[in-house]
């Protein structure tokens, strides 16, 4: 069961390490999925939301398919640090063949994994045991609001409600700002990747 209280994901994902406002997000994708996309509009919404901010990418190749890495670290404080993530709070992948040993070794046992999946939680139980893993089928999501394979939106929605930061209005004006392109659409698809991850969460707390 995830265990994120009423605290929020800033204190309840670091606690682990001791430190209690620092926040380590890595988002993997591979080129042509936006996971860069998807990192920078995280990033603005937790600085609209406040926060400090730190986000950077990693590139395999300039091809389409190679994978693709945003690292994200968010704080109340300013943020000192300039190395790369190696222990992730939460990682949000947008292709569960992703899920390998070398992303894999940046999560610790209460490292919190949100990857876009038609798969179901008991699947990913059962070939990831020891890690905590929440599957949405972002595609399904996206193509029923005209995106096609486009998860981006659906997938920032579901993780926000997965972390508990940043708030689901904060990130839709994010996204009404920064979008250039079919706003309305990824605005409903950000909202209902939100509706999937509340509902799980809520079916494992009942």
């Amino acid at each position: 069961m995830w265990q994120f209280g009423s605290t929020g994901a800033l204190q309840a994902c670091s606690a682990a390490k001791g430190d209690r406002h620092l926040l380590e997000i890595i988002i993997q994708g591979r080129g042509g999925q936006g996971a860069q996309t998807a990192g920078n509009l995280l990033a603005m919404g937790f600085f609209a939301a406040g926060r400090q901010v730190q986000a950077f990418s990693s590139y395999g190749g300039a091809r389409r398919g190679t994978p693709v890495s945003s690292f994200i670290r968010v704080d109340h404080r300013p943020i000192r640090l300039r190395c790369d993530i190696e222990r992730a709070d939460a990682i949000l992948c947008f292709d569960a063949t992703l899920l390998d040993a070398r992303l894999l070794s940046a999560a610790r046992p209460d490292t919190l994994i949100v990857v876009n999946s038609a798969q179901s939680t008991e699947h990913f139980a059962r070939v990831l045991p020891g890690h905590r893993v929440i599957p949405v089928d972002g595609i399904a999501i996206s193509r029923g609001h005209g995106l096609g394979r486009i998860v981006n939106s659906a997938l920032l929605g579901a993780f926000a409600r997965a972390i508990e930061a940043p708030a689901l209005d904060t990130l839709i004006v994010t996204l009404r700002d920064e979008v250039p392109k079919l706003r309305d659409e990824n605005i409903a698809a950000c909202k209902d990747g939100y509706a999937w991850v509340d509902a799980r969460l809520q079916g494992l707390a009942a």
